[in-house]
């Protein structure tokens, strides 16, 4: 708890340039090796930007109804009648302090407008699960589900009900989401695109970093052929052209863009930004270049924006797979360059991949 704390005043004091040049250097490369650390750097700096606009217009109003309190308002309405010399003695007796009011409500249509323009060029960041009213079903009448058909292992339900995407790291089973997708649930299935649905458990989960590990328990469950994609390592590109499988439908969709910053949300370095068009239902969603290598897992998007997605970078994946037990992988995702989606067309790679993307069904 203590470090917790002297490590929040770091970063203030980091934020507010009080750090000389070699504790701020040595901080920097903190933040470069422990993502965990940037990730409370960028948050701390968002929360104290918002608090400066609150002060900003607190003392903005504060300031407003000095200058109120300063005309006189009495003597004004004593003199509204029909002399229209009353203009000329309001003006002659409240002068200075209407001109002060003037250039505080300029300042202040200035202010509000400045922080709408900032808001609208940054928006605000929005995870891309899916949470509909009719997804929330009690996990009793799933029970009863599953009771009512002896011969299925599985629940009846909706194929529009679902909370995110996922995609095979192994061939037996082990699915990777974003942690924000299945975080509030009881119980989680996969479905592939041909309608069949599974029972999983959650095997890893690194909130930090918006990752989760799941595992297919169902006994109905054939084995996947070998995964048809590998895992980039390296830092990809900026410009580089990307694509994207995924659930914000019934139905798999497939999204196209390109790499534009290596960043995310302010400045984040956890995850790249990526000018692609996804929705409610992307989240967890693999990202690949044009080679087939997956370097990022779609998780969120900016508010005021269609082209501005974000997508958590490969390495953390590959980080991820490290904490899971060897010998628990089946055939799991390659870390070499060569795939079997490399030098294919895009249907081709769509074709090959299709089996390896899931639905993610969340339930309360």
């Amino acid at each position: 708890m203590r470090n917790e704390i002297e490590l929040e005043g770091i970063i203030e004091d980091y934020l507010n340039g009080k750090l000389n040049e070699t504790e701020a250097k040595a901080f920097e490369q903190l933040r470069l090796n422990d993502p965990a650390v940037d990730h409370k750097v960028v948050s701390h700096k968002v929360f104290l930007e918002s608090m400066d606009n609150y002060a900003a217009i607190s003392d903005l109003k504060h300031r407003m109804n000095q200058v109120h309190a300063g005309i006189d308002v009495e003597g004004l309405s004593k003199q509204l009648g029909p002399h229209p010399s009353f203009i000329v003695n309001l003006w002659r007796k409240n002068k200075a302090a209407i001109a002060v009011a003037a250039a505080f409500i300029l300042l202040t249509v200035v202010t509000i407008y400045s922080i709408q323009q900032n808001t609208q060029q940054y928006g605000s960041y929005e995870k891309l699960n899916k949470e509909m009213n009719n997804l929330r079903s009690s996990t009793n009448s799933l029970i009863r589900n599953v009771k009512s058909n002896q011969n299925a292992s599985k629940p009846n339900v909706n194929p529009g009900k679902f909370g995110g995407t996922g995609f095979a790291l192994s061939s037996n089973g082990y699915i990777l989401t974003s942690h924000h997708v299945i975080e509030k649930s009881d119980s989680v299935y996969v479905q592939n695109y041909k309608g069949d649905s599974y029972k999983v458990k959650m095997v890893y989960s690194d909130p930090v970093n918006d990752i989760a590990i799941l595992k297919i328990t169902d006994k109905e469950f054939s084995p996947l052929a070998a995964l048809p994609y590998s895992l980039k390592k390296s830092s990809a590109g900026m410009g580089e052209q990307v694509f994207t499988l995924g659930y914000p439908k019934d139905d798999v969709v497939f999204g196209k863009g390109y790499l534009s910053s290596k960043t995310g949300f302010n400045g984040d370095t956890l995850a790249y930004q990526v000018a692609i068009n996804v929705n409610p239902g992307n989240s967890g969603g693999p990202l690949l270049d044009n080679y087939g290598n997956v370097i990022g897992i779609i998780n969120a998007k900016e508010s005021n924006s269609d082209g501005a997605a974000f997508a958590v970078k490969s390495k953390y994946i590959a980080e991820a797979l490290n904490a899971i037990p060897q010998d628990s992988l089946v055939r799991r995702i390659a870390t070499t360059k060569k795939n079997q989606l490399q030098g294919l067309k895009v249907t081709k790679q769509i074709e090959k991949m299709q089996d390896f993307v899931f639905m993610i069904k969340v339930y309360n």
